[in-house]
């Protein structure tokens, strides 16, 4: 039996991880000859993709601008499926602060980590909304997600980066004072959030693994999507420490950006071909057609039966 290390993005589990643990939990690696072993990483040395680049992992969950960021760069990194078919981002404030529409953020304080594709993409959404984007006043809040609660309290005026089916469900303020914008929709961007990648050179090596892997992640994810009561069930084995509703909502939310016309997997060119346009022109990454050696569906399983 093949081991295998996949690395989550993210600093604990969360609901976009569930297809992994589902396919777990039903023995799908299993059923394929795999033994596969689910981590996150040390933040202090590095993200998913820095670990995966390392060989401490097989394969890295991530956000697909810094797979292209790396690739760009020439590290030998491949997205072989994608996860999501649709940005997460938002931006969130709450009513009193004076902010109803994105171009009023001209003056206000904005909390993000301030990444040059975060500070682009912020910037991007308050010029299609007719605003000066250099009005903007960007503070640093490193990777700490303030909540709607923190905006309340007078720590920021708004927050951009947390996620619209995770982050933007916690926090105790009532629902009628919340108020958020996708950064997806609000940029006219369209993109997969998280891709699945490994090194170049296991494709070469062991295209049948990565290919087994494949087919047992996306039974997971279909498993993951069609049965949330017994998803919730193997996600509270690995972060029991979040409310059920919480999980429950999420999973409602974050599950059908798994699938592109019913398939998991596929890593669209509409999604990557403007994406990686807009990161060049916004200085993000050097070549805006490094997407084509970046990403290969190759070895992706067919269509569902």
């Amino acid at each position: 039996m093949r081991r295998l290390r996949v690395m989550l993005e993210y600093f604990h589990p969360w609901t976009n991880d569930a297809g992994f643990y589902a396919a777990a939990a039903a023995g799908h690696f299993q059923a394929v000859d795999l033994d596969v072993e689910i981590v996150v990483g040390d933040p202090l040395r590095g993200d998913a993709l820095a670990h995966v680049a390392r060989g401490e992992a097989d394969f890295a969950l991530c956000p697909s601008n810094r797979l292209l960021a790396r690739r760009d760069r020439g590290e030998p990194l491949v997205g072989v499926a994608a996860v999501n078919h649709r940005g997460l981002e938002t931006i969130q404030t709450v009513t009193g602060t004076g902010i109803a529409r994105l171009r009023d953020l001209e003056g206000r304080r904005v909390s993000l980590n301030p990444t040059p594709r975060g500070i682009a993409l912020v910037r991007e959404m308050v010029l299609r909304d007719g605003g000066d984007a250099d009005a903007v006043i960007i503070l640093d809040s490193g990777v700490r997600e303030l909540s709607v609660d923190d905006i309340a309290a007078g720590e920021t005026d708004a927050t951009f980066g947390g996620y619209w089916a995770w982050d933007a469900l916690f926090g105790g303020l009532e629902q009628s004072r919340r108020l958020s914008w996708h950064a997806d929709e609000a940029a006219g961007l369209r993109y997969h959030s998280y891709v699945l990648a490994a090194r170049e050179s296991l494709l070469h090596s062991s295209p049948e693994v990565v290919r087994r892997f494949l087919q047992a992640s996306a039974r997971g994810y279909r498993d993951a999507a069609g049965d949330h009561g017994a998803t919730l069930t193997a996600l509270e084995r690995v972060i029991p420490y979040f409310p059920r509703e919480i999980l429950r909502r999420s999973l409602e939310l974050i599950a059908p950006t798994w699938f592109h016309e019913g398939r998991w997997g596929e890593q669209r060119t509409e999604l990557l071909q403007g994406y990686a346009r807009w990161l060049a022109e916004s200085d993000v990454i050097g070549s805006a057609e490094v997407w084509r050696e970046a990403f290969s569906n190759e070895l992706l399983p067919g269509p569902p039966a």
